[in-house]
Formats: structure tokens, sequence, C-alpha cells
């Protein structure tokens, strides 16, 4: 499945909530599904800079394709990066490189962030196509 259509489903998915309660119930149920990352990875290296939360994110290459894992220690935050390991997980590095993150504005999430975590929003995205680059320069 593309990242593309990944991004529309997220998005219909948000768009069948009414108030921003329940899209937040929504992404805590994301982030209870997220898949962990190994204990041994949770190292400050792979701590993702920026953001106010403790969030750990590992990238390794699966046959051609990039597979995300992560956690954090904060509810919201791990529903955040449960959204961009789903959007973007599983995906070549050159269609991550090139794929947009309209959808995030789409489904409402950065106007109802606080700036704090819209910064880390931010970061996460950054990091995933950090290693997404990383894993191009090697193809």
């Amino acid at each position: 499945m593309s990242i593309e259509v990944i991004q529309e489903e997220l998005i219909d998915e948000f768009s069948m909530f009414d108030d921003w309660m329940q899209r937040y119930e929504y992404m805590i149920e994301l982030g209870k599904s997220l898949p962990l990352i190994d204990q041994n990875l949770k190292t400050d290296d792979k701590l993702i800079k920026g953001c106010q939360s403790k969030v750990w994110l590992h990238s390794e290459m699966r046959d051609g394709k990039i597979v995300y894992t992560a956690d954090s220690d904060a509810i919201i935050t791990k529903g955040i990066v449960a959204i961009l390991v789903r959007a973007f997980s599983n995906q070549k590095p050159q269609a991550i490189l090139n794929a947009k993150t309209d959808f995030i504005d789409e489904i409402g999430l950065k106007e109802h962030l606080s700036p704090t975590r819209a910064n880390g929003l931010v970061s996460m995205i950054k990091q995933m196509k950090l290693y997404a680059l990383a894993y191009q320069t090697q193809l």
C-alpha cells in the first residue's frame, strides 16, 4: 500500500470523529497498538531531538523497505509517532523522501497540538526522512 493511500485512510479515520477529544482518544488507541521498539534499542542515539517527551525511533531495512519501530513515555506523543510509523513504515526510502505530509494538516493535528508537541511532530518527520536518506544513499 502506498504512503498516499495510508494517509488517505488516516484522514478518513480521523474525519469520523466529531470533536477533538474523540480524536485524542483515537490517537491514544493508535499509540497502544504501536509495534513496540525493542527495549535494547531505547538508547540515547535513538531519541528524537526536539521532542518535549522522550521518543525513541528505530529503523531498519527489510527487503528494500524501511521498517520503523518507536515508543514514547507520553501517551499523546506515542499516538503521534504511531500515526507516522503507520504512514511511513514498510516503504521504500525514495517514497518516504518524496512523501508529502499535508495529511497532518488535513487531520487537523498541528493546530490542535501545543507548540512543543507540534515541534516534536516536525522533529519526528525530519528524523524519519533522515533515516530514509541514509538508506537511499546505500542503495
